[in-house]
C-alpha cells in the first residue's frame, strides 16, 4: 500500500514551467503517461490518500485564517477540467470551497477593466477559490479572436491593428502584477494547463454527442475552436512563457488519462500547500484554563 507521494514527487517537479522558460508544448511537455511509474490501482490509492491529506490542511486553513488558496485550471476543450474539480473536492468542506467558472463577459463586466470581475471572485482568508478558465482567457480566447477585445472599454485600442505583440506583453505585465498583488496579502496561487492530445480531444468530442446524457456538454461551436487548435496552442505556448512565475508558476499536467491528471494536481496541491506551514492555532494559557474550566462544568452536569 502506498502511503506518501513520494513515488511521484520528483515527477511533477518535471510538470513546472520554470520562469522564463521559453515553452514548446509539442516536445517540452507529454499528454499522456507511459504507465511505467505506477499502475492505476496504484495511483487510484494514492489519490484517495491524497484527498484525505487535502482535506486535513483545508481544516487548517480556515482555522488558521491568515492564508487562502486560490487554485487555476486552463484548458482545451475536453480536457478534464471538471472531472478534476470534481475529483478534488470530494474529499473538502463545500462550506470552504468557492468555484467560479467565467463565461463570455456581460456588458456590466465589460464596463469595467478584463480584471474586475476576477479579483471580486478571489477566495477570502481561510477560503479555497477554484477558477474553472480565469483571467487568463484574456490571452488566450481573445488571442485567438483578437476582435473581442474590441469590445473592452480600452483607451487607444479602435481597431486590430492596435492589438500587437507589445499589447499582449503589456497585458502579461498586467497579470503578473496583479498576481503578485494577490500573493503579497496571504494567497497562494496554483495555476494547471491541462494538457490534451487533438487525438483525445476528437474521442472525448465523439463520446459526448454518442452519450446522450452527455449531449449538452458539446457544442457545433466546439468544432470551430478544434479549427483553430495550431492558434490555440500557440497562445497557451506564449502565455506559459510569460506567466509562470517563481511565485506563481505554471504546472503542465498530462491530460489524456484523466485518472493520472487527479493523481498529479493533488500530488501537486499537497505539495505545495506545504510551504504555507499550516498549523492548528495555540491557545494562551489563560485560554486553556478557560477550557479546562469548561470541562469541569460540563462534567458536572447531571
Amino acid at each position: 500500500m502506498l502511503t506518501d507521494f513520494s513515488k511521484i514527487s520528483k515527477y511533477v517537479d518535471t510538470l513546472k514551467v520554470k520562469p522564463k522558460q521559453k515553452v514548446d508544448l509539442k516536445n517540452n511537455f507529454d499528454t499522456d503517461y507511459d504507465h511505467k511509474m505506477l499502475s492505476q490501482e496504484e495511483g487510484e490509492e494514492l489519490l484517495q490518500l491524497g484527498i484525505a491529506k487535502l482535506s486535513e490542511m483545508q481544516d487548517k486553513l480556515f482555522a488558521s485564517g491568515h492564508h487562502s488558496v486560490l487554485i487555476i485550471f486552463q484548458a482545451m476543450d475536453a480536457a478534464g477540467k471538471d472531472s478534476t474539480i470534481k475529483h478534488i473536492m470530494t474529499g473538502l468542506n463545500p462550506q470552504g470551497v468557492k468555484v467560479t467558472s467565467f463565461k463570455t463577459p456581460s456588458k456590466y463586466e465589460l464596463a469595467h477593466d478584463y480584471l474586475w470581475r476576477h479579483y471580486v471572485a478571489l477566495p477570502a482568508a481561510g477560503e479555497i477559490g477554484i477558477f474553472n478558465r480565469s483571467h487568463y482567457e484574456n490571452v488566450l480566447v481573445t488571442r485567438v479572436h483578437p476582435e473581442h477585445i474590441l469590445n473592452e472599454t480600452i483607451p487607444g485600442v479602435t481597431s486590430l491593428k492596435d492589438i500587437n505583440q507589445k499589447f499582449w506583453d503589456k497585458r502579461f505585465n498586467q497579470i503578473n502584477n496583479f498576481e503578485n498583488h494577490v500573493i503579497d496579502n496571504g494567497t497562494l496561487i496554483l495555476k494547471f494547463f491541462l494538457h490534451v492530445s487533438k487525438k483525445v480531444q476528437k474521442k472525448r468530442f465523439i463520446e459526448r454527442i454518442d452519450n446522450a446524457s452527455k449531449n449538452w456538454k458539446f457544442s457545433t461551436a466546439d468544432l470551430g475552436e478544434r479549427a483553430l487548435w495550431k492558434d490555440y496552442q500557440h497562445a497557451y505556448e506564449d502565455m506559459l512563457s510569460n506567466t509562470s512565475t517563481k511565485q506563481a508558476p505554471w504546472f503542465v499536467v498530462p491530460a489524456d488519462d484523466k485518472w493520472f491528471t487527479h493523481l498529479c494536481i493533488a500530488g501537486i496541491i499537497y505539495k505545495e500547500f506545504q510551504k504555507l506551514n499550516l498549523k492548528y492555532p495555540e491557545v494562551s494559557p489563560l485560554q486553556r484554563a478557560e477550557l479546562l474550566k469548561a470541562k469541569k462544568q460540563l462534567n458536572a452536569e447531571k
